[in-house]
């Protein structure tokens, strides 16, 4: 960088340095807020924008909406300056802007990114010179050049454009993907390495400045396109390692062999494996999702991501084939699924979180609807379970206590809470997703 670059870069990371800078997270969902709280731990001003009126009273409030995240931790970022708000003219004051939105697939499973443009648009006209934009949502290699970009520079009526050198006034923008794990106690937050990519050297510094007050550790990246890639190959490489056992699984079952103790028995090797576990199909917004943004972005190329593509394909078979193996089980004690009453346990994608987002007991409750069943749930983290984008269920947690009343019991996520022991001694019928029986022998036990 020049010396003029860097006297531009130096007045933010004076105000970093000074814990003067103001930090503004846009989306308070399951990466926003907890970012947001990060830098509100360090005494920055932080200000959380979301659409959703609710979720920003709740945090006015001090209150809370995220499981992991008690109330006692917003009333502690409150009383440091923490506050949310649905008004986006509040940017115009912000030295950095983090963006954390949702990243869908829409009903054709191509990317949805309705959300960031949305965001982008409400940001662009209160652009200023000097600001950095940073864009975290998971996404294809080329959106924060391709799309979000040339957004902000449209869009802002100060014909302000994004100053690649650091040397020509404007404002800077970067990428670092988010890599929030919910339930991951072992982990702090601090301590997960930071990926940063920036739209010029000018960005790419001051982004992993930013990032350098709140996380051990950043590794920087040549480019947005290469961090944007980082994160796909990092939940490619778990949604093709999880559609492989998953495929095993079933071929396990036929030839009669436990593949969980083959796992174990696998796990020995001290190099070159490591363990990954069958379930009801995957859940969460990234790893169902980042192969097909992927494989889309790819037709681009004249590239056909066939691997990609199939280890996406059987994760999503897998709650069909949690179906048939219910289907089966009660077939063998002469009930039809047809009209039996099915509770399923556990809602939320994996253990001990409140996230529903893409989880595979939706879809499993939607196939054994169709097919006749009539279907409860019970879920600690989920009193209720309403409407969402994909599924408008309407339905309230049952009672564990009215176990003995359902033809089945299927374990779908095998939350901690649950005393297994308990549920297959009072349950006329137990299929088992999740291998959370594994210590428990009984006759009414169907693991698949």
């Amino acid at each position: 960088m020049t010396i003029a670059s860097l006297e531009r870069t130096s007045i933010i990371k004076r105000r970093l340095e000074t814990h003067e800078a103001r930090i503004g997270v846009v989306g308070m969902g399951y990466v926003g807020l907890p970012l947001a709280l990060l830098f509100s731990e360090e005494r920055f001003c932080v200000t959380g924008f979301d659409i959703d009126s609710r979720k920003v009273e709740t945090l006015n409030q001090n209150g809370s909406y995220i499981v992991r995240i008690p109330p006692a931790e917003i009333a502690a970022a409150r009383q440091k300056g923490f506050n949310a708000t649905t008004d986006y003219g509040q940017i115009a004051s912000m030295d950095v802007v983090i963006i954390c939105v949702p990243t869908p697939l829409n009903e054709h499973h191509e990317p949805d990114l309705s959300f960031i443009t949305g965001t982008v648009a409400s940001i662009a006209p209160h652009l200023r010179e000097g600001q950095l934009i940073i864009l975290e949502s998971t996404t294809y290699p080329g959106t924060t050049e391709e799309i979000v970009v040339p957004l902000l520079e449209k869009a802002n009526p100060s014909g302000l454009r994004v100053s690649w050198d650091g040397e020509a006034p404007g404002f800077y923008v970067a990428f670092s993907p988010e890599r929030e794990d919910p339930g991951n106690d072992v982990v702090a937050r601090r301590d997960i390495p930071k990926v940063v990519g920036g739209c010029g050297a000018a960005a790419l510094d001051l982004a992993s400045a930013v990032y350098g007050t709140i996380f051990n550790h950043t590794v920087v990246v040549s480019s947005p396109k290469a961090a944007e890639m980082t994160k796909l190959l990092e939940n490619i490489y778990r949604c093709v390692n999880i559609a492989l056992v998953n495929e095993l699984k079933q071929l396990c079952m036929r030839m009669g062999i436990d593949l969980f103790e083959v796992i174990e028995a696998a796990k020995t090797k001290p190099f070159g494996f490591q363990a990954f576990y069958p379930g009801p199909g995957l859940g969460g917004h990234c790893i169902p999702i980042d192969p097909f943004y992927l494989s889309w972005k790819a037709k681009e190329f004249d590239f056909h991501t066939r691997f990609i593509e199939l280890a996406g394909q059987v994760n999503m078979e897998m709650p069909y084939f949690i179906v048939e193996n219910v289907a089966e089980a009660l077939s063998q004690r002469y009930k039809s699924l047809c009209g039996s009453r099915i509770l399923i346990l556990g809602m939320s994608y994996k253990r001990d979180i409140d996230d529903l987002r893409e989880s595979p007991s939706l879809t499993i409750i939607e196939l054994l609807q169709k097919r006749g069943a009539k279907v409860e749930y019970n879920d600690p983290f989920f009193p209720n379970v309403g409407q969402g984008r994909k599924y408008a269920l309407n339905m309230a947690s049952t009672p564990l206590s009215k176990i003995p009343e359902f033809d089945c019991v299927v374990v779908v996520t095998d939350h901690s809470q649950y005393n297994f022991k308990d549920i297959v001694a009072q349950a006329q019928l137990v299929v088992d997703t999740r291998n959370a029986t594994r210590d428990i022998k009984a006759a009414n036990i169907v693991r698949c």
